[in-house]
Order: C-alpha cells, then structure tokens, then sequence
C-alpha cells in the first residue's frame, strides 16, 4: 500500500520528501531508500548513510510497536546544514523510550544509534484535545554542505 513518494513545493528552499508505506519489515527498504534519494537530490552525499540509519531504526520501532497497515515517512531539509527524519504512525500510547540495551538482547539498540547520531530527537502527538490519533517520531542531524 505505497502511495507514491511526493514533493512538498515551498516558495523557495528545498522540497521535503515523504511517503506512506505499508508497516511491514519488508518495507524498512523503502524508507532506507527514500532517505537516500533525498540526500542525493540535495547533494549531501556524505550524510546519506546516516539519514538512511535513521529512517531505518525509526521506521523499524514503527513496524514493531505501532498499529495500523501503514506509516508515513517524512524526509526533509529544515535549514541548509540540517536535516529531519521523521516517522509517523497510529500508536500515540506507544511512547519512544530509550533504553540500555543488555549485550545478549537480540533488538532495543534502534532509539540509542538515533541518540547517538541526531543532534536531537523526539516525539509529537498527532491530533487534538485528548485522544490524539497517532505520533510522529522524529531527529534532526546537522549535515555538511
């Protein structure tokens, strides 16, 4: 259930990229993808494997924690030296918690590579009032032109 990556037209500075993709582990590719096509379209070859980590762990904790049959990834370029990843998804109590991992757990490293490599995260509630319909998972890393 891919709706096609699309382009949000602004007055001037860079097109934001983003795309709803099916919640499955199949589909981790795509997101990975997508982050690397915008890097490349931004000429920021150097943070293309980074921004590509970063959709990768945020969109896994999606497809293990969240509900629904889909996700929308959300790839842009907030400032010329900054850029945002960002997942959103239709578990608004399923909470972002970062964790220490113990060193024979299979998973639960996904939240510290983001904390490690964004220069910030975080989380926002989708919705108004007190039933908010979803969250929205983001970092923003600073980049080198």
């Amino acid at each position: 259930m891919t709706t096609g990556m699309t382009m949000k037209p602004r007055a001037s500075g860079y097109p934001g990229y983003s795309e709803t993709m099916t919640r499955t582990p199949e589909t981790v590719e795509k997101a990975r993808r997508l982050a690397r096509v915008a890097m490349c379209a931004w000429n920021l070859k150097d943070a293309e494997d980074s921004a590509a980590l970063l959709a990768t762990e945020l969109f896994t904790n999606a497809v293990r924690h969240a509900r629904g049959r889909s996700v929308r990834v959300i790839i842009d370029r907030i400032e010329a030296d900054r850029i945002y990843v960002a997942v959103v998804d239709r578990a608004p109590r399923q909470l972002p918690e970062l964790r220490e991992a113990r060193p024979d757990d299979i998973g639960g490293r996904g939240l510290a590579l983001v904390d490690e490599m964004a220069d910030r995260w975080g989380y926002d509630l989708m919705g108004s009032g007190r039933t908010p319909w979803g969250k929205r998972v983001w970092a923003e890393m600073k980049v080198t032109r």
